[in-house]
């Protein structure tokens, strides 16, 4: 792992690009994070996917947007398309705080530094792009663009926008985890007939978005959605809007999704089947370095240093929770990869030079979740339903944890290995709800104990999100029981192998359903329980789940009922507050909100 060359690396400069002995490039992709070639970057699996088809390829991390432009000039025009993605994170979340506050860093730049991607950068880049190069295809992708290809409520601005392709000015969008539509759309531009444009390309690559002036020939089941212009006068047609679009990105069989916008139609193709462990596994075993590339030499970058000793052991999450973008983006049905595959990665990690014998993670969106399937998939083929373990487990799920035991297993066998950690959140209602099968309820208890025992790295987190059952309810979360019983049998465990080990829950304010009142019992739940919470967050709305919808429209898309949601600045931080009822900072304001809202029940009970 010393001996690296520069040409290790896709290159990122023209210099880079001799030191291959090319003359043009096929694909050239922008990104608003920097190059870590690593397979937890989207613009190096991408990279590295066109890279595997014989393309020739390069990245232009963090472009200079304010200047003569030169980072979009200096490797001219590819031979195929430009592919743009804003990062790993929505940028909006990247830049700004739940309260709309400028973040101070940023954990995908070298050092941190909070300027070097600008507001949006999809649609700065590809406007950019479009400017210089009006005839070369600009396929849009990542995060920032996947939950933004049909109308989406921003918050940031707070209003409503259209789909990302209007925006942008870019000739298709990629959603979803991209390696089968880029491979699909190289393959296709290439070896397209004379008679065939960009446009009618597009439309026939699953796994895309596209503008459109004339209404696509119909195909059977089409779903054709609100106009963008009739959301904007009904925020229902919004929330009618929304249900179909998580419906769809939920289903095994998906259905096209058509939004007239303006004098124009946003077309989004349906999804590949989920991937095949073959399939991901070809992802994962690409060669990448796993390292920053060389230009980054003695800079920190934060995102790379959380990740570094890692493994993904599968995509996609069940769990459907209303806040969460995994299933908008990754879907709900689990990709795993195979045991072969993962510990090759281990041997590659195990090389590296800072390598201490301690994998930080074997994880994925929910980390014990892998292999888990439905039983009969011709019931899943029928199922639109955004989880499989809300309200309650489903009976055609396989909720063995037996794979994932032995995969543990397998990984700390290996020489080399002191320790594997699990440091992705797990579903532990999962583990708790009781089975038909005695078997796999075994396998539950048995994954618990082999968690606490072995897995932790002194503090454990975990996500119960509330206290209340409406609100729980409403971000598709179990009852806080839940907790307890997790909690119960954690304790447990460790007073039995001797350890002193935290469990550390994650709570949540100001989500839609949530009022002051329940912040209020669950400040007394958790004085009850010792519970000073540390990870907390405040609602942040994000394009295109549930919560947003809620938020923006008033209403819930499956019901239409109203639902009340803290909006103003002062609601929100009056319930943010009651994380910290033994701060006696807090104090005096909690005591005159408990007495305004008539609640000296709860005022002597936390005080």
């Amino acid at each position: 792992m010393n001996s690296r060359n520069l040409t290790d690396w896709l290159p990122t400069t023209k210099k880079e690009v001799a030191l291959r002995g090319w003359d043009a490039l096929d694909v050239i992709l922008f990104s608003g994070d920097a190059y870590v070639d690593h397979p937890s970057f989207g613009a190096a699996v991408i990279g590295r996917t066109l890279e595997s088809l014989g393309l020739r390829v390069a990245i232009v991390p963090q472009p200079n947007w304010r200047d003569d432009l030169r980072d979009f000039r200096k490797l001219g025009k590819p031979r195929r398309f430009f592919a743009v993605s804003a990062g790993a994170m929505d940028s909006m979340i990247n830049k700004y705080t739940a309260n709309k506050r400028l973040r101070s860093d940023d954990a995908y730049t070298p050092d941190a530094r909070p300027d070097m991607r600008p507001e949006y950068p999809t649609i700065v880049y590809s406007r950019i792009l479009k400017q210089l190069y009006p005839d070369t295809p600009v396929v849009i992708g990542g995060i920032e663009a996947s939950l933004r290809r049909l109308s989406h409520y921003d918050y940031w601005q707070d209003r409503l926008r259209p789909s990302i392709l209007v925006d942008s000015g870019a000739d298709a969008l990629i959603y979803g985890m991209g390696e089968l539509p880029v491979t699909a759309l190289a393959s296709a531009l290439e070896n397209r007939s004379p008679d065939e444009s960009d446009a009618d390309i597009f439309a026939r690559i699953p796994q895309t978005a596209y503008l459109t002036d004339t209404d696509p020939p119909p195909r059977p089941g089409d779903i054709r959605l609100a106009s963008f212009e009739a959301c904007l006068k009904d925020k229902k047609q919004q929330a009618l809007n929304f249900r179909h679009i998580e419906e769809e990105s939920n289903r095994l069989n998906a259905s096209r999704l058509i939004q007239p916008t303006g004098n124009r139609m946003v077309v989004v193709n349906p999804p590949y089947p989920p991937m095949t462990t073959e399939e991901l596994d070809r992802s994962y075993d690409l060669p990448y370095t796993r390292l920053p590339h060389p230009k980054y030499q003695n800079k920190h970058i934060p995102a790379y240093e959380m990740i570094r000793h890692s493994i993904n052991i599968h995509r996609g999450c069940f769990g459907g929770c209303a806040f969460c973008t995994i299933s908008a983006h990754q879907g709900k049905f689990i990709s795993s990869r195979s045991l072969e595959s993962i510990l090759k990665e281990v041997q590659i990690i195990k090389k590296m030079p800072d390598f201490k014998g301690y994998i930080s993670d074997l994880g994925g969106p929910s980390a014990n979740m892998y292999r888990m399937q439905g039983i009969d998939l011709t019931i899943c083929g029928k199922c639109k339903k955004p989880s499989c373990i809300f309200p309650s487990v489903c009976p055609n799920l396989n909720v063995d944890s037996r794979p994932l035991l032995e995969l543990y297993a397998a990984v700390d066998r290996m020489d080399g290995i002191k320790k594997s950690f699990i440091g992705s959140g797990i579903r532990y209602d999962l583990l708790l709800a009781p089975s038909r099968n005695e078997e796999w309820n075994k396998s539950a208890r048995a994954y618990i104990n082999e968690l606490v025992t072995n897995h932790v790295s002194g503090r454990l987190k975990i996500a119960p999100e509330h206290t209340s059952d409406s609100v729980l309810h409403c971000i598709r979360k179990p009852s806080f029981n839940y907790y307890r019983q997790f909690k119960a049998r954690f304790d447990e465990i460790n007073k039995q192998q001797h350890l002193k080990q935290q469990l550390i829950p994650y709570f949540i304010s100001s989500h839609p359903a949530c009022t002051e009142t329940d912040m209020a019992e669950l400040a007394v739940i958790s004085k009850s329980m010792n519970i000073r919470a540390e990870q907390i967050q405040d609602f942040t709305p994000t394009p295109m789940t549930l919560s947003t919808e809620i938020y923006y429209t008033g209403y819930h898309p499956y019901t239409l009922k109203q639902v009340y949601t803290a909006r103003t600045k002062a609601e929100k931080l009056s319930q943010r507050s009651y994380f910290f009822w033994y701060d006696d900072k807090y104090k005096k304001q909690i005591q005159q909100a408990l007495l305004r809202l008539k609640r000296a029940d709860l005022l002597k009970k936390l005080y």
